[in-house]
């Protein structure tokens, strides 16, 4: 008599799970993480914005010395030692556009790329700029300058007993303070300087206290167009000075906290 079988039910199937990543897997994605992030970081550091620090007072009172800002690298165009660090050497700009009269820039010092500077934009191409007794002429003309009752002081710092701010009307260009320290300092009383075809003249708002475009012996000069890096936007961190930025505990005290998200006239 044959056996009788009974039907068996099919085996459950095995849930499919995912395999679990390897180590190598992970550091390898990890790494690629980190790759695309500093490619970002680049791109925007080159073409973008790039951060500054201020480590002297050649522009008190307008910057002081830790302020924190950014530079704008798109708004005049691109050079070959302010963006490419001389890697791809072309004259002029690309996609350039003129800077005012006015304008707070960071440029290459021309006698030496690796140098960053930031002053203030005098004179354009073609223009003449001379100082008489502490007054800035430009194209034979006087800027009007309007003396401030006292001046601009910085956060829990005395200004000096013999500084004197001004408040200047460049023409065709903003009103900015300056500072001065008497109208017969060195730097008072200079030649007629014809800025050429291409270039910029470059003066500090701290006039009696900043190595620029007056001065023979800073190297500064007429600035070619390729050397600016780009226009002061804003600052967007400031500390006392000597305070160490990663000291984070001690900024309640320390940090200017009026000057954050300023921007720069």
């Amino acid at each position: 008599m044959a056996e009788k079988t009974k039907p068996q039910a099919p085996a459950a199937a095995k849930p499919e799970t995912a395999a679990e990543p390897s180590a190598l897997d992970t550091g390898k994605e990890t790494f690629r993480t980190i790759v695309a992030a500093l490619l970002i970081a680049l791109v925007i550091r080159t073409f973008a914005f790039e951060p500054f620090n201020i480590p002297s007072g050649s522009m008190i009172p307008t910057l002081l010395v830790g302020d924190y800002l950014f530079v704008s690298k798109f708004s005049y165009g691109y050079g070959s030692n302010g963006t490419f660090w001389g890697l791809f050497p072309f004259k002029g700009r690309i996609f350039g556009s003129e800077p005012h009269r006015g304008d707070v820039i960071v440029f290459k010092l021309p006698r030496d790329p690796s140098i960053d500077y930031i002053k203030r934009v005098i004179g354009l191409p073609g223009d003449t700029v001379q100082m008489r007794q502490g007054i800035l002429y430009v194209n034979n003309v006087p800027v009007e300058r309007d003396r401030l009752a006292h001046p601009v002081a910085e956060q829990d710092t005395p200004y000096p007993a013999n500084a004197v701010d001004y408040l200047e009307h460049l023409p065709d260009g903003p009103t900015h303070v300056i500072r001065t320290f008497g109208d017969n300092q060195p730097l008072d009383n200079t030649k007629v300087f014809v800025v050429p075809p291409g270039h910029y003249f470059f003066m500090g708002d701290n006039r009696d206290n900043s190595s620029d475009s007056r001065d023979p012996r800073s190297g500064v000069g007429f600035v070619p167009a390729g050397d600016l890096v780009g226009k002061a936007d804003f600052i967007f961190f400031s500390i006392d000075p000597g305070t160490p930025f990663w000291e984070f505990w001690t900024w309640p005290w320390t940090v200017r906290w009026s000057r954050l998200f300023t921007t720069i006239d």
